[in-house]
C-alpha cells in the first residue's frame, strides 16, 4: 500500500508541478509580452514627444528670428530714409548693420538692381537674374504700405552659401531694404530635429533596435546604431513591420525571432526591436530554478508523507481534520495536538512543521525574486488574520528596517493601518505611484477579493526621475539654466494675473551689448562663458521678486513682480546694474571684461493689461537705448 501510495503521489505531484510550471511561463510569457510592449509604446512615445518638442521649438525660433529681423530690417529703412547719406557710405552701411546685429544689408533700387549695401562685392547684382532675389522684386511694385519679404534659409545667389533675407519696401521712394543673416539657431534646431541625432541621444537597452521607415515608399530614415546590419531582412520591410502595431514576432534572414512594435505617427512608421532570446532569456532561468526548487521540495514532501502514512490511521483522524480545517481557512496560529499514540503525535508535528513552513513561505518567493534580480516585493493578508505574508525585499522598497518589517507582519491590522498612511496621496498624474522620499518611488498594484488582500510592490524610482529630467529641460535653457522664453511668458502671464492691488509689475528686454565682436574675437566658448555669467547675474536677483529668462542668443528677459511703485522698479534696475558692473569675465589669458548690456522696460499697474502689450513696450524701449545709450536701461 505503501508504495502504491508514493507511486501515485509522485506521478500526481509530477504532474502537477509540470502543469502549474507550463502554465505559469505562458502567463509569465504573457506578461513579459505585454511589459515589453508597453515599454515599447513607452519609448515610441518618447520618441513622438522629442519630434514634437523639437518642432515647436523649431516653429518658435523660426517665428522669433522672422519677427526680429522683420524689426531690423524696418529700422534699417527708416534710418535711410531719414539719413539718405548713409545709403552711399559703405562704411556707414557696414556699422549699420552691425548695429542691427545683422550680416548684410542692401538697398534694392527701382530698376532691381542692388545700388548700394554693406558687402561692396554684390553690389550691382540685378536680383531679376536669380531665382534666390527674384521674389524681391514683387515688393517694387506692391501697393502695400507695409509689404514685406521673409525668405526661409536657403543658398544665396552670389556665394551659394546657407543665407536668410528679409525685405521692406521702402517708403521715401521706390526700392527695398534687404537684410541678411546667417540663420545659426534655425540650422541647428532642424539638425536636431533628425530621427539618427534622436536616436544617438535616446536611452537604449543592451540588443534593442529602434528606427524609422517612410509609409510611403518604405525607406529607412533613421536608426539606432546596431542596427546598420539588418535593414536587408524580410522582417524589417515596410510590409511586414505593419502588421506589428499590437507587437509581432517577425523572423530575420539569420533565423532570429524578434518582438517588434510598430506605430505609425503622420508618413513614417515607428518601430522598436528586441530579439526574442533576449527577451525569454531570464524567463526560462527563472523556469529552470523553479523546476530545480519545486523537485527538491516535492521530494522532501514525499519522503514526509511517506513516514506519516507508515502509521495506522485512528479515529483521531476527525479531530486532525478540523484543525486542518482551521488552518486552510486562514487561521496559521492553530496548533494540532492529538494524541493517544505515538503515530498521531507524530503526524500532529508534520502539519504543525508545515504550517509553520507556509508562514515562511514568503522567504522562499523572496529567493525565487531575489534570483531574478528584479526590485519586486509582494504581500498577503486575509480578514481576521495575524500574520502577513511578505517577500523580503518590502523592506528595502517601502524603506523600513528589518525590525520594523518583522513587527508589521506579525500584526495585519497594524500592516493594513500602514499601508493606508503610505497610499494615502499619490503622485500627481500617475497611477499607483507613491512617494517614499525625495529619492524613492514605487508603484503598489492593489487587489481584494475573497475577503482577502494582495498587493506588489514595484521601484519606479528611475522612471520619475527620468520624467522629472524631461519636466525640467522642456522648460529651461540648456546653456544659461534659465526660462525658456515660452515657458517665461506662461509664469509671467500667471503673475500678472495674481497682481494685487496697489502692486504694479515690470518686463524688461535686455540685449547684451558688442556680443557678437566677442563671438568673432574669442570663439563661441567664450561667448558661452559670457551668457552663463550674465545669467548668473539675474539669478542672483531675489526670487520673490524676478522671473528671468533666455530669449534668444544674446537676449534675455525678466519681469519685476510685486513691487509697490515705478520707483521699486527703478530701484531692483539699478541693483542689477550694480551687480553686473561688478561681474567680471575672463575673456583669454591676458583680458578681462565687464559684460554690458542694454535694456528697456515697461510697467502697469493693470492685472487685465496683455503680457504681449507689455513685452512689445520693452522691445521698443530696448531699441531706443541701443540706439542712444548703449549700456544702459531705458522705460517705454
Amino acid at each position: 500500500m505503501q508504495k502504491t501510495f508514493i507511486k501515485y503521489t509522485v506521478a500526481i505531484v509530477t504532474s502537477a508541478i509540470l502543469l502549474i510550471l507550463f502554465i505559469n511561463f505562458l502567463l509569465s510569457r504573457r506578461t513579459l509580452e505585454n511589459q515589453q510592449f508597453n515599454t515599447f509604446h513607452t519609448k515610441i512615445e518618447q520618441v513622438i514627444h522629442t519630434l514634437e518638442n523639437n518642432r515647436m521649438e523649431l516653429a518658435l525660433i523660426k517665428e522669433n528670428l522672422d519677427e526680429d529681423y522683420l524689426i531690423r530690417a524696418r529700422a534699417a529703412a527708416y534710418v535711410m530714409d531719414r539719413q539718405e547719406e548713409i545709403v552711399t557710405d559703405v562704411p556707414q552701411m557696414q556699422y549699420l548693420a552691425r548695429l542691427l546685429n545683422v550680416d548684410e544689408l542692401h538697398v534694392i533700387d527701382e530698376n532691381g538692381i542692388i545700388a548700394y549695401g554693406s558687402v561692396s562685392e554684390y553690389i550691382g547684382i540685378d536680383m531679376a537674374d536669380h531665382e534666390q532675389t527674384s521674389p524681391f522684386l514683387d515688393l517694387l511694385e506692391s501697393e502695400e504700405e507695409d509689404a514685406y519679404l521673409i525668405q526661409e534659409p536657403q543658398p544665396n545667389a552670389a556665394e551659394d552659401k546657407v543665407m536668410q533675407y528679409v525685405g521692406v519696401a521702402r517708403k521715401s521712394q521706390k526700392g527695398v531694404v534687404q537684410v541678411g543673416f546667417v540663420p545659426e539657431r534655425q540650422l541647428e534646431a532642424q539638425s536636431r530635429n533628425t530621427y539618427d541625432y534622436i536616436f544617438s541621444r535616446f536611452p537604449m537597452d543592451v540588443d534593442e533596435e529602434l528606427f524609422v521607415l517612410d509609409r510611403s515608399t518604405g525607406e529607412v530614415l533613421g536608426h539606432s546604431g546596431s542596427m546598420e546590419q539588418a535593414f536587408t531582412e524580410e522582417c524589417y520591410q515596410l510590409e511586414s513591420l505593419l502588421q506589428c502595431m499590437k507587437g509581432a514576432y517577425q523572423k530575420g534572414a539569420d533565423g532570429r525571432k524578434r518582438y517588434v512594435v510598430s506605430r505609425s505617427y503622420d508618413d513614417v512608421l515607428i518601430c522598436a526591436a528586441l530579439p526574442a532570446d533576449v527577451m525569454f532569456r531570464k524567463l526560462l532561468e527563472n523556469t529552470f530554478h523553479t523546476l530545480i526548487y519545486l523537485l527538491f521540495v516535492e521530494a522532501a514532501v514525499i519522503l514526509l508523507l511517506y513516514c506519516l502514512v507508515k502509521w495506522k490511521v485512528t479515529d483521531g483522524i476527525h479531530h486532525i481534520l478540523e484543525n486542518l480545517s482551521s488552518i486552510t481557512d486562514g487561521n496559521l496560529d492553530t496548533t494540532v495536538e492529538v494524541g493517544g499514540n505515538r503515530e498521531f503525535e507524530k503526524l500532529s508535528g508534520g502539519i504543525n512543521t508545515m504550517v509553520k513552513s507556509i508562514i515562511n513561505l514568503s522567504d522562499r518567493i523572496s529567493a525565487i525574486i531575489d534570483i531574478s534580480g528584479i526590485p519586486l516585493a509582494a504581500y498577503e493578508y486575509g480578514n481576521g488574520e495575524e500574520h502577513v505574508f511578505a517577500t523580503s525585499g518590502i523592506g528595502k522598497l517601502l524603506e523600513i528596517p528589518t525590525e520594523k518589517v518583522t513587527e508589521l507582519c506579525r500584526n495585519a491590522d497594524a500592516f493594513d493601518r500602514y499601508m493606508c498612511w503610505i497610499t494615502r496621496d499619490a503622485v500627481e498624474g500617475e497611477e499607483d505611484v507613491y512617494r517614499i522620499n525625495d529619492m524613492k518611488y514605487i508603484r503598489i498594484h492593489m487587489s481584494e477579493s475573497q475577503k482577502r488582500k494582495l498587493g506588489v510592490i514595484t521601484d519606479v524610482t528611475t522612471d520619475m526621475m527620468e520624467k522629472s529630467r524631461m519636466r525640467y529641460e522642456n522648460t529651461h535653457d540648456a546653456l544659461t539654466r534659465l526660462y525658456k522664453y515660452r515657458h517665461f511668458q506662461q509664469l509671467a502671464q500667471e503673475r500678472l494675473e495674481k497682481m494685487q492691488p496697489e502692486k504694479v509689475c515690470a518686463v524688461v528686454m535686455l540685449d547684451l551689448d558688442y556680443f557678437k565682436g566677442i563671438n568673432d574675437t574669442y570663439g563661441h566658448d567664450v561667448g558661452d562663458r559670457c551668457l552663463q555669467s550674465f545669467a548668473a547675474v539675474l539669478n542672483a536677483m531675489p526670487q520673490e521678486h524676478f522671473l528671468t529668462a533666455r530669449r534668444s542668443g544674446d537676449e534675455f528677459c525678466m519681469m519685476i513682480y510685486d513691487c509697490d511703485g515705478r520707483a521699486d522698479v527703478a530701484a531692483y534696475l539699478d541693483e542689477f546694474y550694480r551687480r553686473l558692473g561688478e561681474n567680471i569675465v575672463v575673456l583669454s589669458d591676458t583680458e578681462e571684461r565687464i559684460i554690458s548690456a542694454s535694456a528697456g522696460f515697461a510697467w502697469t499697474a493693470d492685472a487685465n493689461e496683455e503680457l504681449s502689450a507689455l513685452l512689445s513696450r520693452a522691445d521698443e524701449a530696448l531699441y531706443e537705448v541701443k540706439k542712444t545709450t548703449k549700456g544702459t536701461y531705458g522705460e517705454y
